[in-house]
């Protein structure tokens, strides 16, 4: 598996990060601990999980995991936000509970430092500045190495990253958000902003629920038994989402491949994009998922794939499009169509 710098920072990551949110669910402990001893031997090093993960269960699970471990091999990714009892500050990216929230995942995680303290998503109810200034001071305590965010908007992001720049804080190096084959807002301008402000990515949900495995096909009457994207089929079921799992399907064959590693492999193959986090309940499921590595898609299968996978724009996106690489005008533009 290749290393990748995160953003741009000097830290090197897997480009495969393993995703610990099944642990003590869909995982249990025995079964978590040999996914893990599955992943470091296939070359991985980047392991993100979350305090909310069965309320702490996760990162507990992963602790005792890492015990007689090479800790410094390793780049452990937690995150915070979430309520985590029943106090009313318990919950939130306050001061307040951030410092409290940091202590307990460092205990539940059996380690000094969090190498990547992401904030699960934003907090409108606290001044970002009250946050910010929080985790600057976990970075000069050493407790954090880096910061991330996830569950941004664009404006969100950018007003972190202005912040923090301004007020000469660490500022996020890296941002989780929704990407996938079926999911591509996150092109509009999440992307272009991280790109252009040295921020790593690293997407969630790769396969969306199941949907880019194979498992969903067109013609089914209703979801697999089991399947975990089976509560999104309402919504899923779409000639929009048909087209892109046939596209998937036909390319799979092509490159004899499962879909769920051509899924991954073409996320891999984006620009911008640092390590998608694969999430697994069994050993055999996590190594067909480290299987998209090692391999490439073909200029031609990458263009078929973004190409059934390309929505109509909403506004503003759809002007800006029609208009790319235009030289700037010295007045108002009057020559929209």
């Amino acid at each position: 598996m290749k290393q990748r710098f995160l953003g741009r920072t000097g830290l090197r990551v897997s480009e495969l990060c393993f995703g610990a949110m099944m642990f003590g669910s869909g995982a249990d402990e025995a079964t978590s601990h040999r996914m893990l001893d599955a992943f470091t031997e296939a070359g991985g090093t980047f392991i993100d999980t979350a305090d909310m993960y069965g309320r702490g269960v996760s990162e507990e699970i992963l602790g005792r995991w890492l015990k007689g471990r090479r800790r410094d091999g390793l780049v452990i990714a937690t995150k915070v936000f979430s309520t985590m009892g029943e106090a009313p500050n318990a919950g939130g990216l306050s001061r307040k509970h951030i410092l409290s929230a940091v202590d307990a995942s460092l205990r539940r995680l059996g380690t000094e430092y969090i190498d990547l303290y992401q904030t699960h998503v934003w907090d409108a109810t606290t001044p970002v500045e009250e946050t910010l200034s929080t985790l600057d001071t976990l970075v000069k305590a050493g407790k954090v190495r880096y910061l991330g965010a996830s569950n941004h908007s664009p404006a969100q992001l950018q007003k972190a990253l202005d912040v923090a720049r301004a007020r000469d804080w660490e500022p996020y190096c890296c941002l989780q958000p929704l990407y996938n084959l079926l999911a591509r807002e996150s092109e509009w301008e999440l992307l272009p902003l991280s790109a252009a402000e040295g921020v790593g990515v690293i997407p969630y949900s790769p396969l969306q629920g199941g949907w880019l495995t194979g498992k969903f096909r067109r013609g089914m009457a209703a979801p697999p038994q089991g399947a975990r994207g089976s509560g999104a089929w309402r919504e899923r079921d779409t000639e929009e989402t048909w087209r892109v799992v046939d596209a998937l399907l036909a390319v799979a064959e092509e490159a004899g491949r499962p879909p769920s590693q051509v899924a991954l492999r073409w996320l891999l193959q984006r620009p911008g994009v640092t390590a998608p986090i694969v999430g697994a309940r069994s050993v055999e499921q996590l190594a067909d998922n480290l299987g998209c590595v090692e391999w490439e898609l073909t200029p031609e299968q990458l263009e078929r794939l973004t190409s059934a996978s390309a929505r109509p724009l909403p506004y503003p996106y759809d002007v800006l499009a029609y208009y790319p690489g235009r030289e700037p005008r010295s007045g108002p533009r009057t020559d929209f169509a």
